[in-house]
């Protein structure tokens, strides 16, 4: 073929090869009238979402309130082998209290002057530790009242869990304006909501500012400790010593002020709550949040292992913070991890002066 006899267009028959199902004609397209069937729209399919990791801390976590403990048989036995210490202990002091007598008067009542002593302290010391538990269930009180309060929208139960809360908050400097401001309101606030919200922003707002600098303040130590100590035991035990500070600083502030057996009861109440709402993720990639993609794999691995020593730390106060605060989270954002993540790792530091 020459350039001269160009070729001429032509069109040619391929046919169908489509396949059929069967040699009819095609089903017709037909719809369901179930109601039962129902289709998710894309945009609400939490797997076809881009955002299907949700941090627990964007969850909004139940009412933190400590367990009540009713009956056990491990309670009895506890209770009734206390019972036969004390005897035994009871009858040893009297035995030396009377052989010594027996040897020297002066001595004898020295001893009892002892024994005297012992018992008016230790019932001292019981008086407080009752005191500073039902402190801590005032506080517990105080919360579920709110909360049904809010939840049923009574304007009376309202305003009767708002006056003790103010009550109990009286020793609190600073929430003297709030509570001189809600003595001023009277009744003219009949909403429930709004009533509950004016006090968690007026007298919880400069508590929970404290609560965030406590938080932070102790991730911090904790950070720089755990990143140059030597010793893996020295990180546990100063965690741990950190840990049990900061939910008794955390107590005092929303006026716990829980005492030995009471502190018992809050940490493991806060370490129940802790696993309810979730820990955090320990790993490269957190630490990559907060340093930067790619950074963390540069730097030594003390450093990322206080960093992370940090963030638990703060996870703990913020648990604390839900458990010891008088009110459930409403009006006021709830501390996430997002709010102390910037703070421990380098970069431009937030104003705590603010929420």
């Amino acid at each position: 073929m020459s350039t001269n006899d160009p070729r001429r267009p032509a069109a040619f028959d391929v046919g169908d090869d489509r396949p059929h199902r069967n040699e009819e004609a095609p089903r017709q397209p037909r719809h369901f009238d179930d109601p039962s069937i129902h289709v998710t729209p894309d945009d609400e399919d939490p797997f076809l979402r881009g955002d299907t990791e949700i941090a627990a801390d964007e969850l909004d976590p139940p009412v933190a309130v400590m367990k009540k403990r009713g009956f056990s048989f491990t309670k009895l036995a506890m209770a009734a082998f206390s019972i036969v210490l004390t005897l035994a202990l009871g009858l040893w002091i009297d035995d030396l209290v009377r052989s010594l007598f027996a040897r020297a008067p002066w001595l004898g009542w020295l001893a009892l002057g002892a024994v005297g002593v012992g018992v008016f302290a230790g019932l001292v010391v019981a008086a407080r530790e009752t005191i500073a538990i039902l402190r801590l269930g005032a506080i517990q009180h105080i919360k579920v009242k709110i909360a049904e309060a809010q939840a049923g929208n009574d304007a009376r139960q309202a305003r009767k869990a708002a006056a003790e809360l103010s009550a109990f908050l009286a020793g609190k400097a600073e929430t003297a304006r709030g509570r001189k401001r809600l003595a001023e309101l009277d009744d003219e606030v009949v909403d429930a909501p709004e009533l509950i919200g004016f006090c968690e922003r007026e007298m919880m707002g400069p508590l929970d500012l404290k609560a965030r600098a406590l938080i932070l303040n102790a991730s911090k130590r904790v950070s720089v400790v755990t990143a140059i100590s030597p010793r893996a035991a020295v990180d546990l035990i100063y965690v741990f010593y950190e840990s049990i500070r900061l939910v008794r600083n955390m107590a005092e502030l929303y006026g716990g002020r829980p005492g030995s057996l009471g502190l018992f009861r809050l940490v493991r109440d806060v370490l129940a709550h802790l696993a309810v709402t979730g820990s955090i993720a320990v790993g490269d990639s957190l630490v990559q949040q907060v340093l930067g993609h790619g950074l963390a794999s540069k730097l030594s691995a003390r450093f990322g292992e206080g960093l992370i020593n940090g963030l638990m730390t703060a996870r703990i106060g913020i648990a604390a913070m839900d458990l010891c605060r008088p009110m459930p989270f409403n009006a006021l954002k709830r501390p996430s991890m997002a709010d102390f993540i910037s703070d421990l790792g380098p970069g431009t530091k937030r104003d705590l002066s603010k929420p």
